[in-house]
């Protein structure tokens, strides 16, 4: 049986609310900060992989985290996502004002950047209900299939004692996409409003 496909113009995503993530591949970048308004950025993009900064971010606050889509180290010449990946993450969105919603980003924001997003979330609002938040990103994006080395890092440092990997485990993987898709990531109910 052959996963569902997901087109671009499958799901049109509403403008982001302050302290909404947004999720989107590098080539609509541009697009995605200037329809939200985001003023920051994370990037989740291979070491030699040059692009080029959308204007509307703020070159202080745009963190790049070099890594390559693998899900395990000791392959070759490509970067697996490490401990100080996450670290610099969880560290950046912490410092982030939530006044303007926040752009991530990876090559087709399928993998690397839903799962940033999902840690970002955690990061920011620790109350959080893992299988809450799994749930609330599969609702935004059918198409997500977070990257499992991000999601297990994540679920150590931000001790979740397991409990993110079995609830991003539980969604399984996501529909296929032509990876033009973006979606926003809200943060938990109880903030929507007072964000």
């Amino acid at each position: 049986m052959t996963a569902p496909s997901l087109s671009m113009t499958a799901k049109i995503i509403e403008k982001a609310p302050p302290g909404g993530i947004v999720v989107c591949p590098l080539p609509i970048i541009a697009e995605m900060a200037v329809r939200h308004g985001a003023r920051e950025m994370v990037s989740l993009i291979a070491e030699n992989h040059d692009f080029h900064r959308p204007g509307v971010i703020r070159a202080e606050r745009h963190l790049t985290l070099k890594m390559n889509d693998i899900a395990f180290a000791g392959t070759g010449n490509l970067v697996a996502p490490n401990e100080a990946h996450v670290e610099s993450l969880i560290g950046f969105v912490q410092d982030w004002d939530r006044a303007a919603p926040l752009l991530v980003h990876c090559w087709m924001g399928v993998s690397r950047s839903p799962a940033a997003a999902v840690i970002a979330s955690l990061a920011l609002f620790p109350e959080d209900d893992e299988v809450e938040l799994a749930e609330r990103l599969r609702g935004a994006a059918p198409h997500a299939t977070p990257n499992t080395r991000l999601i297990e890092i994540g679920d150590r440092l931000l001790k979740r004692d397991g409990r993110l990997v079995a609830a991003i485990k539980k969604i399984g993987r996501g529909a296929e996409t032509d990876g033009r898709a973006s979606f926003v990531l809200p943060p938990p109910a109880p903030y929507r409003a007072g964000v």
